[in-house]
């Protein structure tokens, strides 16, 4: 690889345009896409409040504005941080603490906006580069080539800037699993290097990093007990399955990150694994994604992501071409690369993932809201795509170089144009439940004095906590709890009822004596509006906030 040693000045130039252009899309209009219902949750746990809780106080029967959701959003004197990790360990326990309580102090200084809270995450997607430069600098051993593409291929993902953009752990767990994964290839490399004449490297010190950074990943994300699986797998199978010395220090430093972790692993003790099979109870009400089609679309979006929809047409074209990249990329890595480098980038790829895909092959498909999980699998794809690209450049044959410099170029203008499409849109498919938010507000907006009705089951508790956001403050609200028929006050034009049952909203019709027709409707919920009466229209009489 000593051709890649040194990259030309023009692509160290490239490089340099796109990291900058990755950085300003991650901080472009933050508070522009819908707050969606999972980022709700994390302000609420932020909050240090249950659910619980915020149903007592909202959900009883009672006109309220939009500020009265702002105590559940975000930092408040009357919860300490101890109450936000108290309610993580009651009421959501697969989510560890760590981003929790990071985002809890970035709050106290920055305040509950959605500006603030999203950009930690674009704060921490910036440690992505440095730790991406130190892993491809352990795998291949060159200081800036295949590092560089894989940076500048990293800054301009449209699947990064998607968590880049999330008040949610997915971003930082990136992070961790970079670290992690680059620690144990530093720490075994030194472990095996001939120090004959030099200074024996303090491997006592290499390994403890490798052991901090598995336990400060397990406390971000659980899913990072497969990468640790992933890791285990390969320094069993580079050291031929004997019990080696680098063998049996991976496996103390390996013991000592899950005795770190045990505290937080006895509260989710015997969840775990229902959390794993979770998807089964949760997605028998939801449309299921077949497995394959999930998998090709997400590998298009790691290069290129326009907001598609499954069943579009350019869906067929772009994936083919994109999977052949990858499956070349790959062919390439394992021809060229020592084993030693490319059973690693596999591993990365494939473990992490089985737990995800083998359970959708017996459920027959996959809710789309578990894209993160392949979080790894992004990363080892990408790194694998840089090495090719950045080792073509370098091809002998003037006519390959050329094409392979054509192909790089291509994706990286899929990179700009996702990116900027990305960066000015309202919504987005991550999204899930909450895609059609900004429509439903555009439509309760435009009444000119709305009410919005909505009870707590299912998935509207955090979808109203969404709809807040967006919704103007002359938009008033009725919370009921079990479906109690509402009482609606007078003074109200318009009347909506957000994703009522079918039981409950013919109960309103037959009270009220009024037809509802639905105005808008998707697979997650629906919106319902009353035709109000006169009598509801005669006289506007000022909700009680209180």
């Amino acid at each position: 690889m000593r051709h890649l040693k040194f990259a030309p000045s023009w692509l160290r130039f490239l490089m340099i345009v796109l990291l900058v252009m990755g950085i300003l899309f991650r901080f472009f209009n933050l508070d522009s896409k819908v707050f969606w219902h999972d980022e709700t949750y994390t302000s609420l746990r932020i909050s240090g409040y249950t659910i619980n809780q915020a149903k007592q106080q909202l959900f009883n029967n009672r006109v309220i504005g939009e500020e009265s959701f702002a105590q559940f959003q975000g930092v408040n004197p009357e919860k300490s941080l101890n109450d936000t990790i108290m309610t993580l360990a009651k009421e959501d326990s697969q989510h560890p603490p760590l981003y929790y309580v990071i985002a809890r102090l970035w709050m106290q200084i920055f305040g509950n906006s959605v500006t603030a809270i999203r950009s930690l995450s674009a704060c921490i997607s910036l440690l992505v580069f440095p730790c991406v430069y130190w892993l491809c600098r352990e795998l291949f051993n060159v200081p800036l080539s295949v590092p560089g593409v894989a940076i500048a291929l990293i800054a301009i993902s449209p699947i990064h800037l998607v968590y880049a953009q999330e008040a949610q752990e997915y971003i930082l767990w990136l992070v961790t699993i970079l670290l992690s994964s680059a620690s144990l290839l530093q720490a075994m490399r030194l472990e095996s290097q001939d120090v004959k004449g030099r200074q024996q490297p303090d491997l006592f010190a290499i390994w403890s990093i490798y052991a901090v950074t598995l336990a400060i990943s397990l406390y971000t994300f659980l899913w990072s007990a497969f990468v640790a699986v992933a890791h285990g797998i390969y320094v069993i199978i580079t050291a031929k399955c004997q019990l080696t010395e680098t063998v049996r220090t991976y496996l103390l430093a390996s013991l000592i990150a899950f005795l770190a972790f045990m505290p937080w692993l006895t509260i989710v003790s015997g969840e775990f694994f229902k959390f794993l099979i979770s998807a089964d109870k949760t997605t028998t009400q939801l449309s299921l994604m077949p497995i394959f089609p999930f998998l090709m679309m997400q590998l298009s979006r790691i290069f290129f992501d326009i907001d598609l929809r499954s069943d579009n047409l350019l869906n067929y074209l772009i994936t083919p071409v994109f999977l052949t990249l990858v499956g070349y990329s790959i062919y390439f890595l394992c021809r060229t690369t020592n084993y030693k480098v490319w059973f690693f980038l596999i591993t990365l790829i494939v473990v992490p993932a089985l737990p995800l895909i083998l359970p959708s092959l017996i459920a027959g498909g996959v809710q789309a809201s578990t894209e993160p999980y392949l979080i790894p699998s992004y990363l080892g794809i990408q790194v694998t795509v840089a090495y090719l690209l950045a080792t073509q450049l370098y091809n002998r044959s003037m006519s390959r170089q050329s094409i392979w410099q054509i192909i790089m170029g291509l994706v990286i203008i899929c990179g700009l144009i996702s990116s900027k499409v990305s960066s000015q849109a309202e919504t987005w498919w991550n999204k899930g439940m909450s895609y059609d938010n900004s429509q439903v507000a555009q439509i309760i907006n435009q009444s000119t004095r709305p009410l919005l009705i909505s009870d707590a089951l299912g998935n509207n508790y955090g979808n109203v906590f969404s709809l807040s956001y967006l919704l103007e403050p002359k938009v008033r609200f009725l919370l009921v709890n079990s479906q109690k028929i509402p009482k609606i006050p007078d003074g109200f034009t318009d009347v909506f009822l957000f994703n009522p049952s079918e039981t409950w909203h013919e109960k309103i019709e037959k009270k009220y004596k009024l037809k509802t027709d639905i105005v808008c409707s998707d697979n997650y919920y629906s919106v319902w509006k009353l035709a109000t009466s006169p009598k509801l229209r005669q006289r506007h009489i000022p909700p009680n906030n209180k």
